[in-house]
């Protein structure tokens, strides 16, 4: 059997950054031929970064990619990478780009390439177009038409783009019809909680069915809600894991496989949905046998929580660098949030590049302020308090406000003050609300959720407080002392904007409230749906309204890293103003 030492480099592209992910492709590139790669390969769009969104729909941009693209072959020969086999995703267009209705103008594809020896040897689009949660990609692209085949040291390698495996049909049954001895795969799959498990089936799947090797290459980093979390995995055509590298991690996965001889007739012709057989042949002869030395194996996995966890660092730490912030800021009232934020911003950025501000008024607690301070102390970001007293008495003074006013007039005056901050010392400030009360409206506008990022929006409550006491837990375990004060874990959640106020007298328990919200917000269950699972049918009509009721609150909060099935933003998408009720 013919040999192949396969390098799947996950790479973390940025959005418009042509010339710096030239750079990293280059340098992967170098690497992976250090390591005796026969062949290379790297992300969807990884050139151009993902996703491009409305970048798609102009020219100049997509002529810069195609453009960029050819440099880089350029590039790659010129550093004696030349005979190296190097795929590539980018934007393209279709040959005909004229314009037609019912297509994006210009015709943009989600596109890869192969380069060779200086060349762009072939290229091909993505043939499934995924439309629905966060991908809108009818709205940018029109789909290939072929099944792109290349012979390397002969074996002949399909290749396909992410929804190519994710959807039945078309270049997966087509790749058993041409007879590849590797079906590669490159893709930009967001990260979303438990979808690893659902990936590793899907790949065992679609190599069962096309018959061969199949290969699943995946990108990291973030992108504005978007994270990912590579996971790459390579499967024997009986879906037995060869090799599953590391998640989160960036890095070049290399794995020695035997795969079948390519027939002495390359595939031609029309295959499985109309697929036409592109083939082009690079290196005809096997190599010369040689001592397998990259074995695969498969990296160790997280647990769930520190799944999430290191989800939410990643995307916090990618929004900050890839924006320009060197810092952040973010009020610290000694609550849960706000110290699940301070510590996933540490972890993140370092504690030199957090600050964080207690903003006291005659509501807050003793125990608030020392729980904050504490906090500070166990990480060792920067702290200071700025009392928002005078400042309430001189607006009260000039505008008397009761009520829900008064109490939202404090929160108000911390959001200036940080929002004066950030302008002041050019630090992006995190707002810390979770999914519970985005969900519920329980935030106040241009007050807590005043900010650039919101690190756990996509957070239900019950989950902030697992994820805290898993980071302590995790501190314990490298016998260091844990961030979070045990005060902040065990007292009542509260706003503090009133005498003895607690979460509990506008919402909830928040274990039954969260598990109503699943249901509502990411199921898209209805009234009658949830009132059936057992919960009291007065509790469900209250939540729903209270979520129905809040939709334009969320659409002015800041973005923040998805990782659920449904987040607010991209994935759930309702009209403001809306007199639908469930149940009405």
């Amino acid at each position: 059997m013919p040999q192949l030492r396969l390098a799947l480099n996950q790479i973390d592209s940025c959005v418009g950054a042509l010339d710096r992910n030239a750079e990293t492709i280059l340098r992967w590139t170098r690497h992976a031929a250090d390591q005796g790669a026969h062949l290379v390969a790297f992300p969807e769009m990884a050139l151009t970064g993902y996703p491009v969104e409305d970048l798609a729909l102009r020219p100049s941009f997509v002529e810069a990619s195609r453009d960029a693209l050819r440099t880089l072959a350029g590039r790659l020969a010129s550093q004696g990478l030349g005979d190296l086999p190097v795929i590539v995703g980018y934007l393209d267009r279709g040959a005909q780009a004229e314009p037609r209705y019912g297509r994006p103008a210009g015709a943009p594809q989600n596109a890869a390439a192969v380069l060779y020896r200086g060349e762009v040897a072939l290229t091909f689009a993505k043939h499934h177009l995924p439309n629905y949660g966060v991908f809108d990609e009818f709205r940018y692209f029109v789909p290939g038409d072929t099944l792109p085949v290349v012979r390397v040291h002969g074996v002949d390698v399909a290749l396909a783009i992410c929804e190519d495996l994710w959807q039945d049909g078309g270049r997966v049954p087509a790749a058993r019809s041409a007879g590849a001895g590797l079906l590669l795969s490159v893709n930009a799959s967001p990260y979303e909680r438990d979808k690893d498990d659902t990936r590793l089936e899907l790949v065992r799947k679609r190599a069962r069915e096309a018959g061969c090797t199949t290969a699943y290459l995946a990108m990291i980093g973030g992108q504005d809600e978007l994270v990912f979390d590579g996971d790459s995995i390579v499967v024997g055509k009986d879906g037995t894991v060869i090799a599953r590298a590391p998640q989160f991690a960036e890095g070049c996965v290399l794995v020695d496989l035997d795969l079948p001889a390519a027939a002495p007739v390359p595939p031609s012709g029309v295959l499985d949905d109309g697929l036409r057989v592109d083939h082009r042949v690079l290196s005809p002869d096997p190599l010369p046998p040689y001592p397998p030395e990259t074995p695969g194996g498969e990296a160790e996995r997280l647990t769930d929580l520190e799944e999430i966890y290191t989800a939410l660092v990643v995307g916090l730490r990618a929004y900050t660098a890839k924006n320009g912030f060197g810092s952040v800021v973010l009020g610290l009232s000694g609550g849960i949030d706000s110290a699940l934020v301070a510590t996933l911003a540490c972890d993140a950025l370092g504690a030199e590049h957090v600050h964080a501000v207690a903003m006291p008024s005659r509501y807050s607690s003793e125990h608030s302020l020392t729980d904050a301070a504490e906090l500070a102390n166990r990480t060792g970001l920067a702290f200071r308090t700025v009392p928002i007293g005078p400042m309430f008495d001189a607006y009260m003074a000039a505008l008397p406000l009761t009520g829900l006013a008064e109490e939202n007039l404090q929160s108000r005056l911390r959001g200036t003050t940080l929002m004066a901050l950030s302008n002041q010392e050019g630090h992006l400030v995190l707002a810390p609300g979770n999914k519970s009360e985005l969900a519920c409206g329980y935030s106040t506008l241009y007050g807590d959720s005043v900010g650039g990022y919101g690190p756990i929006k996509d957070v239900y409550k019950s989950v902030v407080y697992q994820l805290a006491r898993w980071r302590n837990q995790a501190a314990a375990d490298r016998g260091v002392i844990p961030p979070i004060p045990e005060n902040t874990l065990t007292k009542p959640p509260s706003a503090e904007l009133r005498p003895g106020q607690v979460d509990t007298d506008s919402l909830p328990d928040y274990d039954v409230l969260d598990r109503i919200l699943e249901l509502y917000v990411d199921h898209d269950r209805g009234r009658e749906d949830i009132v059936a699972r057992g919960f009291d049918e007065a509790l469900v009509t209250r939540v729903l309204r209270m979520v129905d009721h809040a939709e334009y609150k969320r659409r002015q909060y800041p973005p923040g890293p998805k990782i659920s099935a449904k987040g607010f933003g991209k994935d759930r998408r309702l009209p403001i103003t809306n007199h639908w009720r469930e149940g009405s």
